[in-house]
């Protein structure tokens, strides 16, 4: 397990972060043991309370249960959950901005959709 940890967020949000990606990349699957919160904070020399806030937020989001006296484990559909949670979050932080670009510049509507064709032909993007 790889936990690459940076300056500019809280160690905890990283650690949901990383584990969501793990999820979401099916490294740990739906119904599958996560690492416990003893082992994270002893790899990663970092507080187990700080561990266990971070795993908190994907009990919160339904992504990880606890399973009392064994564990937490990769709750049925969290993938499913992280792929609508980040596809929200595409348009939320990506389509609406375009959209009001391509307001701004006078592009229509059909315009967009052949310059977004070009782009899916020119970097030959699978879609």
């Amino acid at each position: 397990m790889q936990f690459e940890f940076d300056q500019t967020e809280p160690i905890y949000q990283q650690i949901a972060d990383q584990l969501e990606d793990m999820i979401f990349t099916g490294l740990l699957k739906e119904g599958e043991q996560a690492p416990s919160t003893t082992q994270l904070s002893q790899e990663l020399h970092i507080n187990p309370a700080t561990v266990l806030k971070g795993m908190r937020q994907l009990v919160d989001r339904g992504l990880l249960e606890k399973h009392r006296g064994l564990g937490m484990f990769v709750a049925a559909g969290a993938q499913a959950k992280i792929v609508e949670a980040r596809k929200d979050a595409f348009y939320e932080n990506y389509i609406k901005s375009l959209l009001e670009e391509a307001s701004k510049l006078g592009i229509t509507e059909e315009h967009l959709i052949e310059l977004i064709k070009r782009g899916y032909q020119d970097g030959n993007i699978k879609g």
